[in-house]
């Protein structure tokens, strides 16, 4: 009998509702190490193991995922250091997964923006001010007030939860 594989490898998201400097340090640690995790999770698979599905999206697609929603994630963050609680830009990410170069292109050129992005996004996560981690913006999908400190929890535990179905998948193919 085949089962499915776990939605969440790594275990779901739980936000942290104390979020310490000692929280934001490691979740920043987290951030940091992600794009070379990656790298290693996807080293050395072809082109045909690229293209196999974790549950709904291929392991290109979901490396080209977490670029694109790193990107969201990183541009909501400076919006909300720099507006007065703004309403983020939601975006149908399974619809952007759907794209020809989500399922096709090469994911080079992903890994590297994750490794430009992650180093700028924790530039900017180690110099903002504990009051600065307060700031919140609103979710359009919930209407829901969120400040910096659970989604910079959320932003690297969604790194980690990719990554890990990711070597899940690597080491039933290398198996």
């Amino acid at each position: 009998m085949h089962t499915a594989p776990p939605p969440f490898p790594v275990g779901s998201f739980v936000p942290v509702h104390d979020v310490t400097a000692d929280s934001r340090r490691v979740w920043i640690q987290d951030i940091s190490s992600l794009p070379l995790q990656l790298r290693d999770a996807v080293d050395g698979l072809s082109d045909l193991q690229l293209d196999t599905k974790y549950r709904n999206w291929t392991i290109r697609q979901i490396v080209h995922h977490i670029a694109d929603s790193h990107v969201n994630s990183y541009v909501r963050f400076k919006w909300t250091l720099t507006e007065d609680t703004p309403t983020i830009k939601a975006y149908d990410e399974s619809l952007w997964s759907d794209l020809d170069e989500s399922k096709t292109g090469c994911i080079i050129p992903s890994l590297q923006l994750l490794d430009g992005l992650h180093a700028r996004c924790c530039q900017l996560l180690q110099k903002i001010t504990s009051s600065q981690y307060e700031s919140t913006f609103i979710h359009p999908e919930t209407d829901e007030r969120i400040s910096l400190n659970p989604a910079v929890g959320c932003y690297a535990w969604h790194g980690e939860h990719h990554t890990g179905q990711i070597q899940r998948l690597r080491d039933h193919l290398m198996s």
